[in-house]
């Protein structure tokens, strides 16, 4: 049966998302009992949000109950008087409550050192949804880590973290000396909010919430050395994108578009805010480019043509890959297997090789770039 000690281990994985402080250091574990296979406990919250609490509740109930002998968990919600330490660590002052939540303050420069090991960070993003991002994100790790690297993908889309179903993940993460241990599936090292919540529940967060998020996936995960660690990220301009570039030295952002001119309209305005970040474009690829017909071969351009070579021209970025629109691809995403993986030797496959290869050599001019002596 698990110790006390290994209980409140466990639990100090879980961080309060405004003062980024551990909900055991904070006081909020309370009357913690251990039983005949059970283990109970209240969690006193004081002024967190609804969302706030549920969460933590959801997350320290499947971490205890991860613990050796544990067979039940009961996990009181409480309330109680704010402790002292509960004050934001990295208040800014009275624009804390900024809707972007710049929890590091606008000043604040990335920090390398939340992930030594890792070699190189890339982030999958799109202007809006449904132009296949996550599919992109996905095998684009998978055709890394074929490729003999070794890999790690984060989900952190919050709002719909599809990447577990794509990789069929059925374990939740582990717990070893006070850190999460990544969830492994066709050699990935995965990492998704998806993988700690109910598949049917809603997580209703904002920025200070994302912006937590996002650094506990960086620092509080054991990722060990990677080559790559990709980030699968939610579509648009929001929290995520900003939070992620303020934390960490990004070497750069694949966007994900579709050809036609809705979709471009917005891949814009995503490539202009990494821009402002600072954060490199690796380049462009334009998914669900064509469909071959299964009957005749013919190629039909459904969604437009040149839209994502455009774009790139557009800002100087090259096209890292035209994908076709690939029914079993869909299917590979659905039961877990993704294409890379179901079937290696296909024409879908190939392509997301070629793009692992593409983004691989762009990431080594990049930095051979960024190397160079600077004339003033």
């Amino acid at each position: 049966m698990a110790t006390e000690q290994q209980i409140l281990d466990a639990l100090r994985g879980i961080r309060d998302p405004e003062s980024q402080q551990d909900i055991v250091a904070l006081g909020l574990v309370r009357d913690l009992a251990i039983g005949a296979g059970g283990v109970s406990f209240t969690l006193a919250f004081a002024g967190q949000a609804p969302a706030t609490k549920a969460t933590v509740h959801s997350m320290a109930t499947r971490l205890v109950g991860q613990l050796p002998g544990v067979k039940n968990v009961q996990v009181k919600m409480g309330g109680g008087p704010a402790p002292a330490a509960a004050a934001p660590a990295h208040a800014p002052g009275p624009a804390h409550g900024h809707a972007h939540g710049h929890a590091q303050g606008q000043g604040a420069p990335p920090r390398p050192d939340l992930i030594p090991e890792v070699r190189h960070t890339i982030a999958v993003s799109s202007g809006k949804g449904g132009v296949g991002k996550s599919t992109v994100a996905v095998n684009l790790a998978l055709a890394l880590r074929q490729s003999g690297a070794t890999v790690g993908i984060i989900d952190s889309d919050v709002y719909g973290p599809d990447v577990p179903l794509m990789l069929g993940t059925k374990g939740r993460p582990g717990m070893f000396d006070n850190r999460i241990v990544p969830v492994e599936a066709h050699g990935l090292k995965v990492m998704s909010i998806g993988l700690l919540v109910n598949d049917k529940e809603p997580l209703v967060w904002r920025g200070p919430m994302i912006h937590s998020f996002i650094q506990q996936m960086l620092k509080d995960v054991m990722w060990g050395a990677l080559d790559y660690l990709v980030f699968d990220m939610p579509p648009g301009t929001g929290d995520a994108q900003l939070s992620l570039s303020q934390v960490l030295p990004l070497s750069g952002v694949v966007m994900v578009t579709t050809p036609q001119d809705v979709a471009l309209l917005d891949v814009r305005k995503a490539i202009g805010m990494f821009q402002r970040l600072n954060v490199p474009i690796l380049g462009v690829v334009e998914n669900m480019s064509t469909f071959a017909c299964p009957h005749c071969g013919q190629h039909t351009s459904i969604f437009g043509e040149t839209g994502g070579q455009r774009v790139a021209d557009e800002y100087g970025a090259p096209l890292l890959a035209r994908l076709p629109l690939d029914p079993e691809t869909r299917v590979g995403g659905d039961e877990g297997t993704p294409i890379t993986v179901r079937r290696p030797d296909s024409a879908q496959a190939l392509a997301f090789r070629n793009l692992a290869a593409a983004v691989a050599t762009r990431i080594d001019e990049l930095g051979a770039l960024g190397s160079l002596p600077k004339i003033s």
